[in-house]
């Protein structure tokens, strides 16, 4: 008898779950098929372009019996990478779809880590096209404090102002008697994130703007330098052979920069290198869920051109998503 209470609890919790639960019954058990094959490597992947040297490498192995599993709109597929377990998820562009997907990746699947490779603009000159950068801190650009016009700095107590602004009016490009004339736009000061460790009090909040990588994976990416990169797209090559760097900074916003004026702002205030549209969101996920975390870019372009050469982007674009896959495949491979 107490068999068959069990019984109809379970029949009936079922039934809940498939009725009502956002994850049905059948995929429930397929996550649980799949999380007990792992631990796994995530690998977070912005756009198409950049997860097409994936599935083309032979390196790429799907798992023979689970290689996908869809869910809310997202495709994991699950294989191995070098010979490691490896969950691969496509975000789409953007700081939501690629927090939405990395969130998604951590909170479904039993994962250990999290390596994220693409494209990105670059803010930096001493750097070229097809030269795959891994910066060992991340920071989300687009959280701003709009400044009233008129407002004196000192008064506001509202805002963070620890990580600076982008004063408009030093950007005019004219000036009344030889004096510069003040801009309606004013500032925006850059804000930190809020975010809510996974460890935490809930609903207690901390700042994040500076989100470091993992050490280890950090530290692992010395080995890299000397990754032997493509340099030509047919007849069309790079002036130098690329290579691999590591540096001290990116940034990430929903802004695609093509700007050479907010460029060389970016360089300037923040000392950054490759600028995205995600990385920034996947480094705050898993810092806030305490999952290790290294992001990989290769420079697509020169973020609002200087020359010619400096923004093929178009041109170049299949050759840096292949350097920065062919540095993700030698860096799995050292994990």
């Amino acid at each position: 008898m107490e068999f068959l209470g069990f019984l109809v609890v379970v029949v009936l919790l079922g039934s809940s779950i498939k009725a009502y639960g956002a994850i049905n019954q059948f995929s429930w058990r397929e996550i649980s098929n799949i999380n007990n094959k792992g631990p796994y490597i995530g690998i977070v992947v912005p756009n198409a372009y950049e997860l097409k040297p994936l599935l083309q490498s032979s390196s790429f192995v799907p798992h023979n019996k689970f290689p996908y599993f869809d869910f809310a709109g997202r495709h994991f597929r699950i294989g191995k990478l070098e010979k490691k377990k490896v969950i691969v998820v496509m975000t789409g562009e953007s700081m939501l779809n690629a927090g939405l997907a990395t969130q998604l990746l951590l909170t479904l699947f039993n994962v250990k880590g999290v390596l994220h490779y693409g494209i990105a603009g670059n803010v930096n000159s001493k750097y070229q096209i097809g030269d795959v950068t891994i910066p060992q801190y991340w920071a989300h650009t687009g959280q701003w404090h709009w400044q009233r016009f008129g407002d004196k700095d000192e008064d506001n107590e509202d805002f963070n102002g620890e990580f600076g602004y982008l004063k408009f009016s030093n950007y005019n490009n004219y000036t009344k008697h030889s004096k510069l004339v003040e801009n309606l736009l004013n500032k925006v000061w850059y804000q930190p994130e809020r975010i809510f460790p996974v460890d935490g009090t809930p609903e207690v909040w901390q700042p994040a703007f500076w989100v470091p990588v993992d050490k280890t994976y950090f530290e692992i990416a010395r080995k890299l330098k000397n990754i032997e990169l493509r340099n030509c797209v047919n007849t069309t090559c790079l002036p130098r052979k690329p290579i691999v760097v590591r540096v001290k900074k990116g940034v990430s916003a929903n802004v695609f920069v093509n700007n050479r004026a907010y460029r060389d702002h970016l360089r300037s205030k923040f000392d950054a290198t490759p600028t995205d549209m995600e990385s920034a969101a996947v480094a705050l996920v898993c810092f806030q869920q305490k999952i290790p975390f290294i992001a990989i870019r290769a420079l697509s372009d020169l973020a609002g051109g200087g020359s010619a050469l400096t923004n093929e982007a178009s041109i170049f674009l299949s050759l840096a998503s292949q350097n920065a896959f062919d540095v993700l495949v030698k860096l799995i491979s050292l994990l």
